[in-house]
């Protein structure tokens, strides 16, 4: 096989983990309800099997992103293909909730494995250009797992119910563990005697665990209430010991020197940023077009369908430019776009036309397309080779943090601003819940000024290494 061939190869192989990582989410969410009512649990209870999932998932990011700089890529992938296809197995097999939950953990372990390692097997085999557009396609891949989950997941639950939809990723994920195995590097970038900081890991896992759970239920529990408190705590101490550790050793886990790269600090927090921003829409969309418009859910998805189709469009070419030319122009062009579509959906109202919500979201595909792949492959392509793995692990982080930072700030602002306005008694529910619907996208429309700004940040001497 040519080695351009064998280089794509390698590329559609480790996309399929990324792919896979995003459909099972995107397929959970759509059976939540038939999954409470055949498990006789509450709403509030079942959401654990998504909360559980990108818990486990998200924590153990940064763990095997350095897994990946020490053990053969392709023993470890293959791993998190096998663990995502027993977990897929075990979730069809679950009779109640307690174990439903576990298995989701055995999932994310193996989710975790092949998204922490993605970006970091395609950074070092593709060089400049095609490096840009290959992270570019990643994003496509991605955004097309989330785009099919919901569709899929519909269609088998109504005609095979809820444990069905674990049944597509086995035989994937098995082709792709096999596949994985006999294809993917298996040469190692640190050789020798190399040492793993297990108790820097304890302290790393404990304390990023309370904080995303803080995060993900401060909502419910009340962002002052003693649950949160003491996560607050716990995150502050384990935190703590884990940055003496890991600054005191001559192993760390994470290598804080990555973080005097401008480029790598500084566009790791744009990129949480702006799915900050980003999800403040994802959240609040679907609501406006069901509760105010009285959208039916196959019309919502078909509705929200231009986003993930335009972004599918617009991220292979500005990966691509990325690898030619840089990122910040593009990636500040994204930004820009996202505050713009985010002052346009404060907006709308009862009689917003379909079309122009369709040309909006579009919009916004548009901006996360030409910011999300140009910022990664400039995140990555100004970090040292041997820690690419641990790189691409905290990318992958920012996302995770974004995304459940995202989903909590808007969750919480817009109860909290419809309750009031409701409570005041002067407003109708229509009035009070779009009154909510356009402060707190406002709330996101700072968030991608800030996503903006720290890509400016990031890019604005811009280092760029076609390596």
């Amino acid at each position: 096989m040519h080695t351009k061939e064998i280089k794509w190869t390698i590329f559609l192989i480790t996309v399929v983990g990324n792919f896979l990582g995003m459909f099972d989410s995107t397929t959970v969410n759509l059976a939540l309800y038939a999954m409470s009512t055949d498990l006789g649990v509450s709403l509030s209870q079942i959401q654990w099997v998504v909360i559980a999932y990108m818990l486990i998932l998200t924590v153990l990011l940064p763990f095997f992103g350095k897994l990946g700089d020490i053990l053969p890529k392709n023993k470890l992938y293959a791993t998190g293909f096998l663990l995502f296809a027993l977990g897929s197995f075990l979730n069809f097999t679950a009779n109640n909730f307690y174990l439903l939950v576990l298995y989701r953990c055995i999932e994310a372990v193996g989710a975790s494995i092949m998204i922490s390692n993605a970006p970091a097997i395609i950074a070092s085999i593709f060089k400049s250009e095609r490096r840009g557009k290959a992270l570019g396609l990643n994003g496509c891949v991605v955004a097309i797992g989330g785009l099919s989950g919901p569709a899929m997941s519909g269609i088998l639950i109504n005609f095979f119910g809820w444990h069905s939809i674990f049944l597509p990723s086995i035989p994937i994920a098995l082709a792709g563990a096999y596949f994985a195995y006999k294809l993917l590097p298996s040469h190692v970038l640190h050789k020798g005697n190399f040492k793993f900081d297990y108790l820097g890991f304890a302290y790393f896992s404990v304390g990023i665990l309370a904080l995303l759970l803080a995060i993900s239920e401060g909502h419910i529990w009340g962002w002052t209430s003693l649950k949160i408190i003491f996560l607050g705590f716990i995150t502050l101490v384990f935190g703590t010991l884990f940055y003496l550790r890991d600054n005191n050793i001559n192993y760390p886990m994470i290598n804080f020197k990555l973080f005097e790269i401008r480029e790598f600090t500084f566009g790791n927090l744009a990129i949480m940023t702006s799915y900050m921003a980003m999800f403040t829409n994802s959240v609040l969309l679907p609501f406006y077009l069901q509760e105010i418009l009285l959208y039916s859910p196959m019309k919502t998805g078909l509705v929200v369908l231009s986003y993930a189709v335009v972004l599918s469009i617009t991220a292979p070419f500005a990966g691509r430019y990325a690898g030619k030319h840089g990122s910040k122009y593009i990636t500040l062009c994204g930004a820009g776009i996202y505050i713009l579509s985010l002052l346009m959906f404060i907006t709308f109202n009862e009689d917003t036309s379909t079309l122009l919500i369709i040309l909006v979201s579009g919009f916004m595909g548009i901006g996360n397309g030409l910011f999300q792949s140009p910022s990664n492959n400039a995140i990555l392509s100004n970090v040292p080779k041997p820690e690419l793995g641990v790189a691409s692990g905290i990318l992958a982080l920012s996302r995770n943090v974004g995304n459940i930072l995202g989903v909590a700030i808007t969750i919480t602002l817009f109860a909290s601003f419809k309750s009031h306005f409701l409570a005041s008694g002067k407003l109708l529910y229509n009035e009070a819940f779009l009154k909510s619907f356009h402060y707190t996208m406002s709330v996101g429309v700072l968030f991608a000024i800030a996503c903006f700004t720290l890509a400016y940040l990031a890019y604005k001497n811009e280092t760029y290494r076609q390596s």
